[in-house]
């Protein structure tokens, strides 16, 4: 039965994380747990939720798939709103060589770093990058992800950046996941552009973001805001730009020094600013203010044996914390969503209801997704999660194992994990 009419039922615990907007500081700890419930669904989106007695009641049960949750937790699925899924070729003889202590410029003089990934995404074609796309989303959804986040910028040209753009946006139509696109030429500096970064931010403007809103390739414009990469001034220009041209804004911010990206996000009205490792004070208090989403990175920073982003002063702040993947093929090459989970709670003092609250209700509001995915509300696309355990803390607990055993995209089970010994 493909109709979206579903009812899922006898759950141990439905984890509604109910809520239309990002929820920030103490809020996140709130997740509206329904213990003994059930979920109707029809159509592909959600009529209700609670206890079984009271949304069963006169409900014909024949007319919807029944799925029986007993002894399993529901929750929505999650949203991983950071992401560099589209790309050409890998780099695992580099991460070897960072592994043994080779420095980021040596590995640059081998032609390593993202030039490699950008030479590499240059050269294949469209039917490779789809291909190869394809089956990482896929992997992505084995671990309970229904909404990802895409980025080019492994192009830094007009034409491959255009090409990344569109297999987005072909595999957004063919896949079950939901994939939200980001306009990001504004990567790195390529060796024609060194020392030459303003004309690069001006050939964007008038050359590539036209372009990309005239053929409706991506929703939101991001930048690589650092130190030998593009200033802040730069960054203000291209995403004023942006947003004048109809663009939702995103920015890469204080990753590495604290060059002020996060007051530059509050500034500019960002949706979300992302990395955050190195974010100030005021750039906490600024984001907070300004309803800008910290998106939070643990992998990378794991990845790169750097310091985690200060997820406890900014909920304490005040501000609402998104977590992500940053699945790319050089700094962090995982799509691992229990990875994000163990690392959140056991390095970064999250509590796993933050953390829940992180990959759902507030990974869909840093992709402005938060009317219509994050939570189990009525009213909201039937994207769910089925646990194989009775309780959300598994999700933490099992360190680093998958804990979905089955996916359901706008009400139709599309990923099923069960282990079955042939």
């Amino acid at each position: 039965m493909q109709s979206g009419n579903m009812i899922i039922k006898n759950a141990s615990q439905i984890v509604t994380c109910s809520g239309t907007k990002a929820k920030k500081g103490k809020e996140m700890q709130d997740l509206h747990v329904v213990e003994n419930g059930a979920i109707l669904i029809e159509k592909g989106i959600i009529q209700s939720v609670g206890k079984e007695e009271e949304i069963l009641k006169g409900i014909d049960e024949s007319q919807y798939q029944v799925i029986d949750a007993e002894g399993k937790a529901v929750l929505p699925g999650f949203v991983d709103s950071h992401t560099h899924f589209v790309f050409g070729g890998y780099r695992a003889e580099e991460f070897t060589w960072r592994l043994r202590g080779d420095d980021y410029m040596d590995i640059m003089n081998r032609g390593g770093g993202i030039i490699s990934t950008v030479q590499a995404t240059q050269e294949e074609s469209k039917e490779e990058l789809y291909e190869n796309g394809y089956q990482r989303l896929t992997s992505m959804l084995s671990f309970g992800v229904t909404t990802a986040e895409g980025k080019s910028g492994y192009g830094l040209n007009k034409e491959t950046e255009l090409k990344q753009l569109e297999v987005m946006k072909e595999i957004n139509e063919n896949h079950p996941v939901d994939v939200i696109s980001t306009f990001m030429e504004a990567h790195a500096v390529p060796a024609e552009y060194k020392g030459k970064e303003d004309e690069m931010i001006e050939n964007i403007i008038r050359e590539s973001l036209p372009e990309i809103k005239e053929k409706n390739l991506a929703e939101f414009c991001d930048i690589f805001t650092e130190k030998n990469v593009f200033t802040i001034e730069q960054s203000r220009r291209l995403l004023t730009a942006a947003a004048e041209m109809g663009f939702k804004l995103k920015m890469h911010a204080d990753e590495i020094v604290p060059l002020g990206g996060a007051e530059l996000a509050a500034e500019v009205g960002a949706v979300s600013a992302d990395h955050l490792l190195q974010a100030s004070d005021a750039g906490i208090a600024a984001m907070a203010e300004k309803d800008v989403v910290a998106t939070l990175l643990p992998g990378t920073a794991f990845s790169l044996r750097e310091s985690y982003a200060r997820a406890r002063d900014m909920i304490e702040a005040n501000c609402a914390v998104a977590l992500a993947s940053d699945f790319n093929p050089g700094s962090c090459h995982t799509e691992s969503i229990p990875l994000i989970i163990a690392l959140a709670t056991l390095y970064m003092g999250m509590s796993p209801e933050e953390t829940i609250t992180a990959l759902t209700i507030n990974g869909a509001a840093a992709v402005d997704r938060a009317d219509s995915v994050g939570s189990l509300d009525p009213g909201k696309k039937a994207d769910i999660i089925i646990l194989r355990d009775p309780s959300y803390h598994f999700l933490s607990y099992h360190i680093g194992v998958n804990s979905v055993e089955r996916v359901v995209k706008d009400g139709i089970m599309v990923m099923d994990n069960r282990h079955k010994l042939l």
